[in-house]
């Protein structure tokens, strides 16, 4: 990411408040072992605790992540720092919360909105519809990670005035093509091979990934990531007779997932709901091609069928036709590494801070 002049930030990131550590408790352990305060890349960090009520406490959740964050923010002003902007990253509960902060404070705030947010929370639940459309109305500028967000934000009745594009971009210098012989050698990768990156959740559509799976018979698919889903995707991979092609690894560290992409011959993200995917790029940085559905900000990344394909709905046999088409073209791998070059964060970055300087003065 490009440096920008003169910008120094601090992070305020709420955690739900549990009250044991050990991993046993999943997610809720994973968020009572957050330090209260860490640094990162020279960065101050704090957390904050809120009170939440699984599965209930969704609609209280921006006062709470309000409550949580003003008392360290109120103590960061009057320790010196007094921020002159707050910029929220996704709009429910987190960009509400920000709202009620830059009130109280008296400060000018950016949102960005950044997939399910739109596609799930606002299309699903008026109520957190409506507050997040005040929001976006009182923010200085609210951000979209890809074109098709902003247009739903708009049929949801945002003000298109206040929406602007800032799509993400790609760390090449954490994706990228790794020895590819060495890598598949040492997981034992001998045919074609798809990859499949990210949480095993229902709007993900695994289903299709072991379906997609079973339709090419010589293909190997590596699942890597962890979800509810899981014990019943195995179960589902087992029914279907390819456990010995449908490799389930587990999560691995974001500097590890170099090595996997680099494996694999082509990743397929099959997903119902999109923002802007991450994945997808990651892969391509690596010099692997993708197929997705056409959800989110596909249209913006697999822009040629040199890179990837893009198919419509969700009939796995019309997918697994499309997985098959790469595999069986002789795809530059490097071409593929070039596209995804492309989408730098230095453009990204320097939009962000000219928003900021904007609403600044």
């Amino acid at each position: 990411m490009v440096a920008t002049e003169n910008v120094e930030a601090k992070v305020v990131a709420p955690v739900p408040y549990f009250p044991f550590k050990n991993k046993i408790f999943g997610r809720y352990g994973r968020a009572g072992a957050v330090p209260k305060r860490e640094l990162r890349h020279d960065i101050d960090i704090y957390h904050p605790r809120f009170l939440t009520i699984p599965k209930l406490g969704e609609r209280f959740n921006p006062t709470a992540l309000y409550k949580s964050a003003i008392s360290r923010l109120e103590t960061l002003i009057s320790d010196g720092f007094d921020f002159d902007i707050i910029d929220a990253h996704y709009l429910y509960p987190d960009g509400v919360a920000a709202m009620k902060l830059a009130e109280t404070l008296g400060k000018p705030f950016t949102l960005t909105a950044r997939g399910s947010d739109v596609t799930q929370i606002a299309r699903q639940d008026p109520v957190a519809r409506q507050q997040i459309l005040e929001a976006i109305d009182k923010s200085y500028k609210t951000i979209t990670v890809s074109s098709s967000l902003r247009e739903e934000l708009i049929q949801q009745g945002a003000d298109p005035e206040k929406i602007t594009v800032l799509r993400n971009g790609v760390d090449t210098d954490r994706f990228f093509p790794q020895e590819r012989d060495k890598i598949r050698n040492d997981l034992n990768l001998t045919g074609n091979t798809m990859i499949y990156a990210g949480w095993l959740i229902a709007r993900k559509r695994l289903d299709i990934v072991l379906e997609v799976t079973l339709k090419i018979p010589d293909l190997t698919t590596l699942i890597v990531g962890e979800g509810p889903e899981r014990d019943k995707l195995e179960q589902q991979a087992n029914a279907l007779g390819i456990m010995n092609r449908a490799v389930f690894l587990g999560q691995k560290k974001p500097e590890e997932m170099a090595k996997y992409y680099s494996s694999a011959d082509v990743l397929l993200l099959p997903s119902d709901r999109e923002g802007w995917a991450n994945v997808l790029l990651e892969a391509q940085a690596c010099g692997t091609p993708v197929v997705t559905r056409d959800v989110g900000a596909a249209g913006d990344i697999v822009t040629n069928q040199n890179v990837g394909r893009i198919v419509e709905g969700d009939d796995p046999m019309v997918i697994a036709q499309s997985v098959q088409s790469l595999l069986s073209s002789n795809v530059d791998r490097n071409l593929v590494r070039e596209h995804a070059c492309k989408y730098s964060w230095d453009a990204t970055s320097l939009g962000q801070y000219e928003i900021f300087r904007d609403a600044v003065s």
